[in-house]
């Protein structure tokens, strides 16, 4: 498992200061977004979870999987989430050539397209966080925002327990900070613990958790 960080150092959001990292807000307000699904079972529990406690999330799913389960995806809308461009196939902007990497952004947004009426605001987070800087212009002038995170709870990594990704959530989360969890296979033993605890405990605190 390569080294990340909890929650996003100030340092390297003021560095990338023209990606989202955070918002400022006197409210109590959070922000929680999941990556990487429509996932069958897995978004299904996430979309319960969040009607039981009527808060709000941005689903940034990959174009392959709405093309998979799209009843799962038009769920996601229906239920009044916002939902977000995580590419077409996850992929690395590290390790991928500009032409390549836009153009598998540009085919997640036909999928959108061809598929929700009233178009979402153009919301877009790379995979893995990695996006080099001349990614990042080209889509930032085609009207993209390009969503980052300050709290990860790293649902992902399977050598932690379900009781550190609880952990994280609540130790780093303060008002106007995004929350990163994944409706995918891999984090579902630490995301099903963790989410309807961290929305237990951010309501009796007095938190609203909305969609961006």
């Amino acid at each position: 498992m390569s080294f990340y960080f909890v929650k996003t150092p100030k340092v390297l959001a003021s560095f990338y200061k023209k990606y989202i990292w955070h918002y400022k807000t006197e409210k109590k307000t959070i922000y929680l977004t999941f990556d990487d699904g429509p996932t069958p079972e897995i978004t299904t529990y996430v979309l319960d979870t969040l009607k039981k406690y009527n808060a709000k999330a941005t689903f940034f799913c990959l174009g392959k999987n709405i093309k998979k389960y799209p009843n799962l995806f038009h769920r996601i809308i229906a239920e009044g989430h916002a939902v977000g461009n995580h590419t077409q196939n996850h992929l690395n902007g590290w390790k991928t050539d500009i032409n390549s990497y836009i153009n598998d952004v540009d085919l997640y947004q036909e999928v959108i397209n061809a598929k929700v009426e009233n178009k979402p605001i153009k919301l877009f987070r790379p995979p893995y966080g990695r996006i080099k800087k001349a990614q990042a212009k080209i889509l930032i002038n085609k009207g993209y925002k390009i969503m980052m995170w300050s709290v990860l709870s790293a649902d992902f990594d399977t050598k932690i327990s379900k009781e550190q990704c609880l952990n994280n959530v609540i130790k780093n989360t303060k008002k106007g900070d995004i929350i990163v969890f994944h409706d995918s296979n891999k984090a579902f033993e630490r995301l099903k613990y963790t989410l309807p605890k961290a929305l237990d405990y951010f309501m009796e605190k007095g938190y609203s958790i909305e969609k961006i």
